[in-house]
């Protein structure tokens, strides 16, 4: 006989991704937002995206108005000069992790999985508050590549 099924859980991403998100500004690490940029709903600026990705500094110095709910991840930040919206659907938000020293969390292919986030070329907005092309890597002299686990 099989057990009752209860009440359907709601997504744990959006939990853990401000658990992960509060973790990493309490440690004085800057937090970097990893999404799937094709996804249906997502706001970036044009030309943001490489090899469907974008991976975005969320830090508070980085970013106005950020909002981490159930439904998605919003921010204002500025690009090249131009301060603009972002908005992330949550099942597009595919890790977040810190720039120095890749420590993070990448969510499970319950709605796209990522490989290999430490090799992927992106555009954040920088601490600055302009674009700037970067390549998610430990900082000089760290001596490995950022490590994230997969959570199921």
């Amino acid at each position: 006989m099989n057990a009752p099924s209860g009440p359907a859980l709601t997504s744990s991403r959006p939990y853990l991704l401000r658990a992960i998100y509060d973790w990493l500004t309490d440690n004085n690490l800057t937090p970097h937002l990893i999404a799937a940029a094709a996804h249906p709903g997502v706001t970036i600026p044009p030309g943001s995206a490489r090899d469907g990705r974008v991976v975005l500094n969320i830090a508070p110095r980085a970013v106005r108005d950020l909002l981490i709910d159930t439904d998605g991840v919003s921010f204002v930040a500025r690009f090249g000069g131009i301060t603009q919206s972002v908005y992330l659907p949550m099942p597009a938000v595919l890790g977040i992790f810190a720039r120095e020293n890749g420590v993070g969390i990448l969510f499970d292919a319950e709605d796209g999985a990522l490989a290999g986030a430490g090799d992927a070329d992106s555009t954040e907005a920088d601490a600055a508050g302009n674009a700037a092309d970067h390549v998610s890597q430990p900082p000089p002299g760290a001596g490995r590549r950022p490590q994230l686990k997969i959570i199921k």
